[in-house]
């Protein structure tokens, strides 16, 4: 991988080229990769006059275009048979993990807040199966861990963000409106099943839940995990290249040589300490949005080898919301100019690599 901004695997040529050397599934019992994956902002589905005019994750940019590459590839190549996904927004809210049971016509939950009214609008049509859901619990169980099924019904626990509420988080139906958009018209024809993340944040927990599901791969299952590889709200200019630090670049170069060592163990060893870096607390004051990473590197780490399918980097816009008006009205006697400009700047940047491990 080149070490400066002008990244491999960053255009529809290269991307496209690198999903067309996956190995299709040849078999009903053929092994499909685990996939972290960048999972986006609600911008990189619905148009704005703000949206539109630049951006990585504005509709149009190449985020927007990655993920409506990637999801009709991975259903080309895998024909699965349903999905189990993993998002940076659903931690759960002890060392029980959670399974979804929503049966047809699942909930969303709009976690996400200040954007305007269509945002909340959003319909992306899915069924649940609680056969899928008894798979993923007895995997979990057979590796040792608590788990237990989520009703439309219950409150699903922590997300980082909402009260209790039901539902697919932005993290998954926001990808997959791109994805997938049969499910935008009516319902997406295989079912999902969305599992909360170890909540403790610790990387090798979250190694382990993806291992204890790793067996779903040889059933025509579909791992996806989605977070992203820099979310940080504290310094902004690390949400630009030029700005960004020289240890967060060094993070983002060593996300990709670690995700690649052999064999297993020693990229595990690898990638947890990547946590040690300068950079990741840089790139992650709080750890959510990059566990998803360690959730796919267990679930395909029993077999194959890994390959890195994009790496885009670069701008994508931020929304001028009411809430964020709202909030810096009471934030400005507290904050630096500097501080303050940076509130408005109309691009920022984030880490949008997507990683199969397992690939055979």
């Amino acid at each position: 991988m080149k070490a400066d901004h002008q990244h491999q695997l960053s255009d529809p040529s290269q991307w496209n080229a690198s999903l067309a050397e996956l190995p299709a599934r040849q078999s009903e019992d053929g092994v499909i990769p685990a996939f972290f994956f960048a999972h986006g902002y609600p911008s990189v589905v619905f148009q704005s006059e703000s949206a539109a005019r630049r951006g990585l994750q504005s509709v149009g940019g190449s985020l927007h275009n990655f993920l409506k590459d990637f999801g009709p590839a991975l259903m080309e190549k895998y024909r699965p048979k349903g999905i189990v996904v993993f998002s940076a927004h659903w931690e759960s809210p002890s060392k029980e993990i959670k399974v979804t049971d929503y049966g047809d016509d699942q909930p969303l939950l709009y976690d996400y807040y200040g954007f305007p009214p269509e945002f909340y609008k959003a319909r992306w049509h899915s069924n649940g199966s609680s056969e899928l859901t008894q798979r993923v619990l007895a995997c979990l169980k057979e590796a040792g861990m608590e788990a237990s099924r989520t009703t439309r019904d219950e409150p699903r626990g922590r997300d980082g963000l909402v009260g209790p509420a039901p539902g697919l988080d932005h993290g998954v139906f926001i990808p997959f409106m791109l994805m997938f958009p049969e499910g935008n018209e009516k319902a997406f024809p295989i079912p999902v099943v969305q599992v909360s993340m170890d909540g403790s944040l610790d990387p090798e927990r979250n190694i382990q839940l993806g291992q204890a599901v790793a067996a779903l791969r040889r059933q025509g299952i579909l791992i996806l995990s989605g977070g992203v590889t820099i979310h940080t709200f504290e310094d902004f200019h690390e949400w630009q290249f030029e700005s960004s630090s020289e240890a967060v670049k060094q993070f983002e170069r060593e996300i990709i040589k670690a995700s690649l060592v052999e064999p297993t163990s020693e990229r595990f060893k690898n990638m947890i300490d990547l946590t040690q870096l300068e950079g990741f607390r840089k790139a992650h004051p709080r750890e959510d949005h990059f566990i998803p990473i360690y959730i796919a590197a267990g679930a395909g780490s029993d077999q194959g080898s890994t390959k890195i399918i994009s790496d885009i980097h670069g701008q994508f816009l931020s929304f001028y919301s009411s809430l964020v008006t709202a909030v810096l009205d009471q934030l400005k006697p507290s904050l630096s100019p500097l501080s303050l400009s940076l509130f408005h700047l109309d691009y920022a940047r984030t880490g949008c690599q997507t990683i199969a491990f397992g690939v055979v």
